[in-house]
């Protein structure tokens, strides 16, 4: 259903009892959190159900950046009536979706829950390997491979598991996304269900670790067609494109255009494009983010979730924004009016849940998987220290130099995730010794030209880096799924983004930096004090700030503290 309509949808289906209205007042007229829940006298005060939110790609400014052109029910409301953790960190390096997203629902990290990547080298193989890759399972709703996915490379638990543990099993837990990562990891191993967009069908699809068949209700969903009706509108600005001023002119020459169009310009013909893209574009569109939230609604209406005696999770993630990020950038107009259509999108989905659930018997948390860079010509041309560093040139130059004194070639498999990668099987055939090896890899890549430093994965406590750094690498580092050398490049560069004529356009992530690492916290809803703090809280204390919330056990892997000024 699209979401415009959902007011609509409520009026026809949402049930607000008088009892449980009454139950409210006497609970806003009492010391301490409103506890109007679908819950006895005699039973443990909880939220009817907690909406997790990730905005893939979102660095923190752009809660501020662009508020004052947000509606007061969408962002501003989450800033206005929850609590901000405003220098929120994340804990580990690299920052790429897979880790992130695992991180926040985990409150654990690489080094102990194994997603060291959204794709890494299986370290005793040497085989590659996609963070919820899963070939014993099948897709279910498409006969595309996409759904062979599942979350069994997540090696802990996650708050939604123990959410389930400890109601055993009697809550609903479901994760959606346009990406499987972002719909899968957050839903934990014990999840009813996660739902992920097939490009090839236009489907949400799942797999067979989950179910043998899609519910009805994502039978029905799926039979609207509203991929196709939605980019059938075009993309245009929500407001004349002359008043976007906290962005760059449209048609710079720092954004990346669709294939089929002569500039990055508005307006954005996506029927037209549609017939080259097909369903993936979307991914590329504010319109999926659009998507992802009529799936929502879909959810809670098909699933009721919020209407159990225990509390439910639904954990939604938002991918488009991360797809629009990397073609065009953090300063196009583009990334400005996703924000702007996103927080319109979220100010309706508010909207439905104070009418479904009453407002105040649902708690809301949003935050991001990581941030993003600025785009490094953009900065060379304000006269920034900026670059890209090509990895692959680096490998090859890498091997090389090895093959030379080592008379073995391809010793580097890869320098993905910023990580030297190495081929273990020749290195043992050839009898090398690993630590000969990996100290001519850090003295050569320290020479390179923007590295900053090269450490070793097993000795990077005693590294001679910044105390900041040391922390991150010991994080990030999964014996079984990381690389032996950890490279820190100087800030502003990095590597991964497109490249057009005038020189590289959009932007990525994946550093230790604050544009990356700086991720949004806001707390909304059920059992939040309102108000917002500056000092350090960490990604790592998301899940057990969740936890604490709800009363249960911090997952398993979980090495984060609760947030307390967050909760009542």
């Amino acid at each position: 259903m699209k979401i415009k309509h959902l007011l609509l949808f409520v009026s026809a289906f949402a049930t607000i009892s008088v009892s449980a209205q009454t139950k409210k007042k006497e609970a806003a007229a009492s010391p301490g959190p409103a506890m109007a829940t679908a819950t006895t006298a005699n039973s443990l005060p909880h939220p009817k159900l907690v909406i997790g939110i990730v905005v893939d790609q979102m660095r923190w400014d752009y809660l501020y950046r662009f508020y004052d052109r947000y509606q007061d029910n969408g962002f501003k409301r989450l800033l206005n009536e929850g609590y901000s953790c405003d220098n929120t960190q994340v804990d580990y390096i690299p920052t790429f979706t897979g880790p992130g997203h695992t991180c926040i629902y985990t409150g654990s990290v690489p080094a102990i829950h194994g997603i060291a990547g959204n794709d890494f080298i299986i370290q005793a193989t040497g085989k590659s390997m996609y963070c919820t890759e899963d070939t014993t399972v099948k897709t279910v709703g498409s006969n595309s491979t996409a759904g062979q996915m599942s979350p069994r490379n997540l090696l802990t638990t996650t708050v939604t598991d123990e959410l389930k543990l400890a109601t055993n099993f009697r809550s609903k837990v479901i994760g959606i996304a346009l990406k499987d990562r972002g719909g899968i990891l957050p839903a934990g191993h014990t999840a009813n269900a996660a739902y992920w967009f097939d490009d090839k069908s236009a489907n949400w699809i799942s797999s067979t670790y989950y179910m043998q068949d899609l519910p009805d209700w994502v039978k029905t969903f799926n039979s609207q067609g509203l991929v196709e009706a939605y980019l059938k509108q075009d993309w245009n600005t929500l407001y004349p494109v002359d008043t976007y001023v906290q962005t760059l002119p449209d048609a710079n020459k720092y954004e990346g255009k669709f294939k089929g169009m002569d500039s990055p310009t508005f307006p954005i013909k996506t029927s037209a494009l549609y017939k080259s893209y097909g369903p993936a574009l979307i991914r590329a569109t504010p319109y999926g983010n659009t998507l992802t939230l009529d799936m929502a609604v879909a959810a809670i209406n098909g699933e009721q979730l919020g209407q159990h005696d225990v509390t439910d999770f639904l954990a939604v993630s938002f991918s488009s924004t991360d797809y629009i990020g990397h073609q065009f950038g953090i300063n196009a107009v583009e990334i400005e009016d996703t924000y702007l259509r996103l927080d319109r999108d979220m100010a309706t989905f508010f909207t439905f849940l104070d009418a479904k659930l009453g407002k105040g018997n649902y708690t809301v948390f949003l935050t991001a998987d990581h941030g993003a860079a600025h785009n490094t010509a953009f900065l060379s041309d304000h006269g920034i220290p900026a670059n890209v560093w090509d990895d692959g040139a680096a490998k090859d130059s890498l091997n090389k130099f090895l093959a030379r004194k080592y008379k073995v070639e391809n010793l580097v498999i890869s320098l993905a995730n910023y990580q030297v990668n190495f081929n273990y099987r020749d290195m043992k055939y050839a009898q090398l010794d690993e630590d000969a090896v990996k100290k001519d890899c850090i003295e050569y890549m320290q020479k390179q030209p923007g590295v900053a430093f090269a450490v070793d994965m097993k000795k990077a406590e005693t590294a001679a880096i910044p105390e900041e750094l040391r922390t991150r690498i010991v994080n990030g580092y999964s014996p079984i799924h990381s690389g032996a050398i950890q490279i820190i490049l100087l800030p502003g560069w990095f590597t991964g983004h497109g490249s057009g004529d005038s020189g590289p356009t959009g932007t990525t992530h994946g550093t230790w930096n604050p544009y990356d690492t700086h991720i949004p916290l806001v707390f909304m809803g059920w059992g939040i004090q309102h108000g917002h703090s500056n000092r350090e809280t960490h990604m790592t204390d998301i899940a057990p700030t969740v936890a604490a919330l709800l009363h249960i056990q911090a997952p398993n892997g979980s090495i984060g503290k609760p947030i307390v000024e967050v909760l009542k």
